[in-house]
């Protein structure tokens, strides 16, 4: 099968949404209960494009989409600014087709592009997909937090990974300094 990684469009957010709600509806990728409507992908969606960051999708050669990527700011202080956080997501009937890693791996690059230092990803420990995808993007575990969510009635423990995306550059100096 051809697929194709490109920007999302308005037009893709219910299929964004869909993907979304499945993971918060069946698994512990996404630690929300509650399914979310199109005038939260909306806000969503507006708030990664006036910050100059990127929502990917990956279709197939029919323009479905498959899958879906974005990364924003980690923490909201002057200090973090070189440091997103990302997610990738893969409709459920499509998951092991390996199109995670091609989002992940343009995504990396779009967030290089951006200036960006860091990538940070938050992954449920149990999630042992996830982490070996970003083992193999170059990702390490940098902290494990236990028992600090809750979903489905139990404890839900968080694994921290990073990717420091362009090693041995200085720090940049600030204006304030």
């Amino acid at each position: 099968m051809t697929y194709r990684i490109r920007d999302a469009l308005p037009a893709d957010l219910p299929a964004i949404r869909d993907i979304y709600n499945d993971a918060v509806l069946n698994t512990t990728a996404i630690w929300n209960e509650q399914a979310v409507d199109l005038g939260n992908r909306q806000a969503w969606f507006d708030a990664r494009q006036s910050q100059g960051y990127p929502v990917l999708v990956i279709v197939d050669g029919e323009e479905h989409v498959l899958g879906y990527a974005a990364f924003g700011d980690w923490r909201p202080f002057d200090g973090f600014r070189h440091t997103v956080e990302h997610s990738v997501y893969v409709r459920s009937d499509q998951r092991g087709n390996g199109l995670g890693p091609r989002l992940m791996t343009v995504l990396i690059e779009r967030a290089k592009a951006c200036g960006k230092h860091v990538m940070v990803a938050a992954i449920e420990s149990g999630n042992a997909a996830s982490i070996r995808l970003h083992e193999r993007a170059g990702f390490v575990i940098t902290g494990q937090m236990p028992q600090v969510g809750t979903k489905f009635g139990r404890w839900l423990d968080l694994t921290f990974m990073q990717l420091i995306l362009n090693p041995g550059a200085p720090a940049p100096v600030s204006n304030k300094e």
